[in-house]
């Protein structure tokens, strides 16, 4: 009999301090939900609007402007959630500290990948290069693909993948043969001493201008450029497009020999342009320099 008193009065004493649990903390419990709620609401708001006003800042990328969104939305969710723990008493400040040292950690444990975050992000911001362009590095050639923010993706001129990190490329010199609207080409030439040099100079600079490609300014010039022992070097030197700079300077090699061919000079060493590379996809590689040219024509027609 005394047993089951003593469980019905410390039952009663458990429902009792219970409710006073309930009614002590009911408030901070609701105000909990209702600032997690609100403050989700907010980070999404804030998200959505700062991702739009970064949208319209010129020259930032889709990408970046994800990444920045992404991390205010999550940097706010965490504020909340450190706020929701301090209406029940906890801590804050030993919170905050145990993140700071967690995202030292981390931080240390994802070095390399935090070296490509940073340097995809002043890839994005800078742009030495941009999505459809060609460009050589010291370790890499190809048409860029996609720029990430972790690596960059490359279809090189024989068509194969290839894959690079951001801080690769952002650790070395870049050549872009897609981003100047116009381009130089030089075309060496060997001929003989007996062969009447003026006249080849003249066949040279005749056929840089019978054809429509090549820029009237700057204008196209001839210049001897070394002396053999026997022969000597004839350098023509144009300027043209760049979308049509790579059909341009193989047909000029095939004009130069058989013009010369007509007019009986000597042609010992084979004709050969100067600053050749690995040629790129045409369709790809030379589409956003077409389309920066044309709109420099329409601009001059106006």
């Amino acid at each position: 009999m005394e047993q089951a008193t003593d469980v019905i009065v410390a039952t009663r004493t458990a429902l009792s301090q219970a409710s006073a649990l309930a009614v002590q903390y009911s408030f901070s419990i609701l105000g909990a939900i209702i600032l997690l709620i609100v403050g989700w609401a907010m980070a999404s708001f804030v998200s959505r609007w700062a991702y739009e006003g970064i949208s319209r800042v010129r020259g930032i990328d889709e990408t970046l402007a994800r990444f920045f969104t992404n991390v205010l939305r999550y940097a706010l969710l965490i504020l909340v959630f450190i706020t929701v723990l301090g209406q029940f008493g906890v801590q804050t400040a030993s919170i905050i500290a145990a993140l700071g040292a967690a995202g030292l950690a981390i931080g240390l444990a994802l070095q390399g990948t935090l070296q490509n975050i940073a340097a995809g992000i002043m890839l994005l911001i800078l742009r030495p290069f941009r999505v459809g362009e060609y460009i050589e590095t010291s370790s890499i050639s190809g048409t860029v693909r996609e720029i990430g923010l972790f690596a960059t993706e490359f279809k090189t001129g024989d068509g194969l993948y290839r894959l690079a990190p951001n801080s690769i490329l952002w650790n070395t010199p870049i050549t872009n043969y897609s981003r100047e609207p116009t381009r130089q080409n030089e075309l060496k030439v060997t001929v003989a001493y007996a062969d009447d040099i003026d006249a080849a100079m003249d066949r040279l600079l005749s056929i840089s201008k019978q054809d429509s490609r090549v820029l009237k300014s700057p204008a196209p010039a001839v210049f001897i450029d070394t002396l053999g022992g026997a022969t000597l070097g004839l350098t023509l030197r144009y300027w043209a497009k760049t979308g049509d700079w790579w059909a341009l300077s193989r047909d000029m090699v095939k004009r130069v020999k058989l013009s010369f061919d007509e007019g009986g000079h000597l042609i010992p060493v084979s004709a050969a342009n100067g600053n050749a590379v690995p040629e790129p996809e045409p369709d790809e590689a030379q589409k956003p320099a077409r389309r920066r040219a044309s709109s420099k024509d329409q601009t001059t027609r106006q």
